[in-house]
């Protein structure tokens, strides 16, 4: 059975349609609006060998929340639907990636269970280019929640703000990879309960 999903999310503020093929090989066409996070998607596709498509039209006259909220919400759901019923996936994933002087980890259950916890200490008003780096807990957080992740992120040590966040992303690409991965030797869910 294919392990896609497309999705389209619309709102007052945004269109977005993403497709996700969990087992593609990292093939990616990215127009967020948002060039950080087009940057930034094409590392989880990337690192994790999925096949992404995003197309959105965005309210960025104010600012990049919603949209960077809304690509989370949106991506979160299309994971969600890909997955399905979640049956022979290895679950958990975790990944520790260097990025020059940075060293990112990031750790996932696809548990059902929405939780996020987010270790990062960036400097404060910092921006790259028009980016509000802070944003990206907005789309994490707006990931695990749809997704319904469990997910541990933790900046190790860096320096430069792109770096670490790249580093992020990147982890998070090889984790997700890792979690929806197909195990010939799990019957059913990963799981005691029988259902995730």
């Amino acid at each position: 059975m294919p392990r896609k999903a497309t999705i389209e999310r619309k709102t007052k503020e945004t269109d977005i349609k993403i497709a996700l093929n969990l087992d593609g090989i990292g093939q990616y066409s990215i127009k967020t609006s948002v060039p950080f996070m087009d940057h930034m998607f094409s590392h989880i596709a990337k690192h994790g060998f999925f096949d992404l498509t995003i197309r959105a039209k965005v309210d960025t006259e104010i600012d990049d929340h919603h949209t960077v909220e809304d690509l989370g919400i949106a991506f979160g759901q299309a994971l969600k639907k890909a997955l399905g019923d979640s049956k022979g996936i290895r679950r958990y994933g975790e990944a520790t990636v260097p990025m020059d002087e940075t060293l990112a980890q990031v750790v996932m259950d696809l548990s059902g269970r929405p939780y996020l916890v987010y270790q990062l200490d960036l400097p404060k008003k910092y921006k790259l280019k028009d980016f509000d780096p802070g944003l990206v807990e907005d789309f994490f957080r707006s990931v695990s929640n749809h997704a319904g992740m469990n997910l541990h992120i933790r900046l190790l040590y860096g320096r430069d703000v792109h770096h670490m966040l790249e580093g992020i992303f990147k982890a998070f690409g090889r984790a997700l990879d890792q979690a929806t991965s197909v195990d010939p030797r799990i019957k059913g869910v990963l799981s005691t309960k029988g259902k995730i």
